[in-house]
Order: structure tokens, then sequence, then C-alpha cells
């Protein structure tokens, strides 16, 4: 008769499995991917090394998980947000604020997600984050052209857009630091992507003030 795994096992290995991500997001949260390592992920987990090579056979098999498992968490975040907004615009600037925000919170961790240079097997997984975060903008974006609420204009080429700036604004080599100030960056941030868009009263608006500056756990 074949082996069945119990429920219970399955549990036990879906939370080990969890605790080798969650110690080689601390890593990598704490001094970027580069010190996403086999050793130190099993030692930070309290595991031997072995046991992490039985979830994940390469480092590169690691990092690309960690990536994928922080991508869905962050498209979930800003989806949440635009769901609970009250109109097209405002969705929009929910999740373009909730984005702004989760990065500068943890703008070293989202560095290592979107922007550290890492081997060619990861940067596959990457661009796919940048493309669902894109697809995300896009849809908000083309609900809000269809509604009458934005100018007409080519949705996925302006999400692109989208994404490029809020990277380089939050997190890229000429981002300046928060210094404290978040909620400023966030705001600014949001207002130029709306006005980039046609929204050129986006702060008499109230959209801007708004729009939800999120606190988050990663």
């Amino acid at each position: 008769m074949p082996y069945r795994r119990t429920e219970n096992v399955v549990r036990k290995l879906t939370a080990r499995r969890e605790a080798i991500l969650a110690s080689a997001q601390a890593l990598a949260a704490e001094s970027g991917m580069a010190a996403v390592q086999i050793a130190p992920v099993a030692e930070r987990a309290g595991i031997a090394a072995g046991t992490v090579y039985r979830y994940f056979p390469a480092k590169t098999a690691l990092v690309t998980a960690l990536v994928e498992a922080r991508s869905a968490a962050e498209i979930a975040a800003l989806t949440r947000a635009a769901d609970a907004a009250p109109g097209p615009l405002s969705a929009l600037c929910a999740a373009i604020a909730t984005f702004a925000g989760r990065a500068l919170a943890h703008r070293r961790l989202a560095f290592a997600l979107i922007a550290e240079p890492v081997e060619p097997e990861v940067e596959a997984a990457r661009v796919s984050y940048r493309r669902a975060l894109a697809g995300a903008f896009e849809a908000r974006i083309r609900t809000a052209i269809e509604g009458g609420h934005l100018p007409n204009q080519d949705a996925a080429s302006a999400a692109a857009a989208l994404v490029g700036a809020l990277i380089e604004g939050l997190i890229g080599p000429l981002a300046s630091e928060s210094d404290g100030r978040a909620r400023e960056r966030v705001q600014a941030l949001s207002l130029f992507a709306l006005r980039a868009l046609g929204v050129v009263d986006a702060r008499a608006r109230g959209l801007v003030v708004q729009a939800p500056i999120p606190t988050p756990v990663m």
C-alpha cells in the first residue's frame, strides 16, 4: 500500500518550509539577497543545512521561492486596499499608496526583491513580480478609464511606467531616505502618479489625503 502523508505531517512540512522562507526573508531584509545562503538560513531557522536542501535543492531555488512568496503577499495587500476603496480613482490611489508604504517600511527587503543584482535564474522570478505589479495597476487604471475617471490612454504602458517611477522613487539609487517622513513621501509619489495619469486636481479632490498609509506586517 503506497505511503500517504497524514494531515499532521503535511502541516509540519508546510510549517518548516515557511520557517525556512521566513529566515531567508529576515536575512534579505537585514543584509540583502546576497546574504541568503543555505547555511545561515538553516542556522537562523534552527535546523540542519541538509534539511533546507530537502526543500530547496540550491540557493537559487530558495531565493526564487522567497521572491514568489513576497510577490504574492504584496499583490494581495495592494488588492485588498484597492478593493476596500469607494471608487475607481480611490482604488488606484490606495493600490499605489499601499505598495509605496510597504516598500518604504521595509526598504532593504523591497530593494532585494526588486532591484538588487542577482543570478539570472532569480531575475526571472523578479521580472514576474514586476509584471504582476504592473498588471495590478493596469487593472485599476483600465477600470478608471472605462468609468470616465481618467483620460483615454494605453493602460498597459501607463502601468509599466508607474511601476518604474515607484521603484526609482522609493528604493532606487536616486531615492532619498524617508527620515521619518514616510507619509509625505507616499503622498508625494501618489500625487505624482495620479497627475501623470491625467488627474490634475488629485490633491483638491482629496484623493491623496484619503489614501491609506499602511503599517505593514511582512
